[in-house]
């Protein structure tokens, strides 16, 4: 078992406090068998709200349950519930999203496609940012009087401490 902890940064323009719109948001992540190696082609889609079982366990379920194409072995995932965290620097650095519990797999890319939300610096919340045709997104803050934008999107895997 190992714990991977993904992180992002972002370019943030009048905004603060990027996260997931809902509980139930889509994560796509692009997945390497740890058996055989083999990255997966496409990304895969996970979210906290779905379980799944396990076979070969005694009921044990995953958020994520994948057999690897090339050498068929099972492996799975599991969120660390409470660890989704806002995206707050004004600075591009990056700062950890949440944690992972991976089963013979590792996750090694992100998309950031999907709705997310944010707040201005005014305090006025912008609850569907929509990621979905690409990293960047922009809007207007009418109590501010300023443009708000998000881009330059990306994300790092590393071992959760």
């Amino acid at each position: 078992m190992v714990r991977l902890q993904l992180s992002i940064k972002a370019e943030l323009e009048n905004v603060t406090d990027l996260e997931p719109a809902t509980e139930d948001f889509e994560y796509f992540f692009q997945v390497k068998c740890n058996s055989c190696n083999e990255v997966h082609p496409k990304f895969v889609s996970l979210n906290r709200k779905e379980e799944y079982e396990v076979s070969g366990s005694k009921g044990s379920k995953a958020h994520f349950v994948w057999r690897c194409g090339l050498c068929k072995r099972e492996s799975s995932a599991k969120f660390e519930t409470g660890l989704i965290k806002s995206y707050t620097s004004q600075n591009a650095q990056f700062e950890p999203l949440l944690v992972i519990e991976c089963r013979g797999l590792e996750f090694v890319g992100f998309d950031p496609r999907g709705v997310w939300k944010c707040v201005g610096m005014t305090g006025l919340k912008f609850p569907e940012v929509d990621l979905a045709e690409g990293d960047e997104w922009m809007d207007y803050d009418e109590k501010a009087a300023l443009p708000v934008r998000i881009s330059d999107i990306s994300s790092e895997w590393k071992r959760a401490p």
